[in-house]
């Protein structure tokens, strides 16, 4: 063979060994690099669902926590009661009515005898049981004008309630019962409380008692206007929900999924008289406060700033200089009040309480409520644009900084049928006269 032939019988087996390797690479080795890739690809794209230990793709069964209402209503349902009102009613043909009608009218006018008094039922609601020994908070508008009140706990025991003490401007009473190693609820965290949060009520709407219903936060520092009859000091800052609240929830527990009580269910939003779509309940915090001061002085001690507020609107905003809505306007400063001591004036938008932002006024209204006369608040507020920090030692509706008892009160504001506070410097220079 010549070195021609030689050459042209190895190139022709080189090539058709190139030949078979390629069809043999196509046929077999690209099609699984290529599965490999797409796999790879596909891996990446449900990386939410996946994750990656040690360069290799693991999924994550880990079981999601269910939301169950069931030990929160085990734990809470003992400590809710039932309450009952009573009221003595009258009849207009009563023995002292009688003996008048007699002493007009002779001996001989025939006049139907009968006992003059009865007792009816006046109305029910709910409460909550606060301590071991028998405290129960509940709504000032269902044990009011009251004349006995008969608390009904879970088990069906029944005791007479002593009325500890009201607060109308909160819509809170105290009750007592006579008992020890009572089940009760523990206060929660009203400020925590975020707004979709799942919470249950529980009460006795129409007598039924013992029921448990659920819902969500709807809003917060929500104020309807149903305690304008309270006089000028009333708190309006309701946790809304959608759980279901009826006549008869009134007093009842506002409870989260661990069972702690964060407000007490107070109003319902209604045009039928029954629930319609939204039930609010007084915080848990504002509660709590009023409660102790029931049971220590047997009245509310308030402190006040000593001011009237708007919310800020688009236009107040503009006339203040504000660059967004934010805080409360300041529209008027009493004299010789707290906030005229702490150098806070008429146009200042106050932004914070104790460093808790303030964007309404139920929400300011419910902060300072929180504290007695006497006590220190800080208040953060914007003038001409700057931020400015003052403390503010809170006073009670006299003017003072004391505390005073329920007695002490009733003579300084019902004296006379008015409430009276010490002429201030410019009123005695005005009307000529001291003290």
């Amino acid at each position: 063979m010549t070195k021609l032939g030689t050459f042209l019988g190895i190139f022709a087996a080189a090539i058709f060994g190139g030949a078979i390797a390629l069809m043999g690479y196509v046929s077999f080795i690209e099609p699984s690099s290529l599965a490999g890739k797409n796999a790879a690809q596909t891996s990446d794209f449900l990386q939410a669902n996946y994750q990656k230990e040690d360069k290799k793709v693991k999924l994550d069964i880990t079981p999601q926590p269910r939301t169950s209402f069931t030990e929160a209503a085990h734990q809470v349902t003992p400590t809710v009661v039932h309450i009952r009102t009573f009221s003595t009613k009258t009849n207009p043909n009563n023995p002292r009515m009688n003996d008048m009608l007699r002493e007009f009218f002779g001996d001989s006018t025939p006049i139907p005898e009968n006992d003059g008094q009865r007792v009816h039922p006046q109305g029910s609601g709910s409460g909550v049981i606060i301590s071991e020994n028998g405290y129960i908070v509940t709504n000032n508008h269902v044990i009011d004008d009251a004349e006995s009140i008969s608390v009904v706990l879970d088990d069906k025991r029944t005791y007479e309630a002593e009325l500890i003490g009201t607060d109308p401007t909160t819509d809170l009473a105290l009750l007592k019962i006579e008992e020890a190693g009572l089940a009760y609820l523990a206060f929660g965290n009203s400020d925590v409380v975020q707004v979709g949060e799942w919470v249950l009520a529980v009460g006795n709407p129409f007598d039924l008692t013992s029921t448990v219903t659920a819902g969500i936060v709807s809003a917060k520092a929500r104020n309807i206007n149903i305690l304008r009859n309270a006089g000028g000091y009333a708190i309006e800052s309701f946790i809304q929900t959608d759980a279901a609240v009826n006549p008869g929830n009134s007093g009842g527990a506002l409870v989260n999924t661990k069972g702690e009580l964060i407000g007490i269910n107070s109003a319902i939003a209604t045009k039928t008289g029954s629930f319609s779509g939204y039930s609010f309940a007084i915080p848990s915090q504002l509660v709590e406060k009023v409660i102790n001061d029931l049971k220590e002085f047997g009245e509310v001690q308030r402190g006040l700033l000593g001011i009237r507020i708007q919310n800020i609107t688009p236009e107040i905003a503009q006339a203040a200089g504000l660059d967004k809505i934010q805080g409360i306007y300041v529209s008027d400063v009493g004299e010789e009040s707290a906030a005229k001591e702490a150098k806070i004036q008429t146009g200042d938008v106050i932004t914070h309480i104790n460093d808790k932002a303030v964007n309404s006024s139920s929400e300011l209204q419910e902060l300072v409520a929180r504290h007695r006369p006497g006590v220190s608040i800080t208040v953060q507020y914007l003038r001409n644009g700057k931020q400015n920090r003052t403390e503010a030692v809170l006073r009670n509706r006299l003017g003072s900084t004391q505390l005073a008892s329920r007695t002490e009160s009733n003579l300084k504001i019902n004296t006379l049928g008015g409430e009276f506070r010490t002429l201030t410097q410019s009123e005695e220079d005005e009307l000529g006269t001291k003290g």
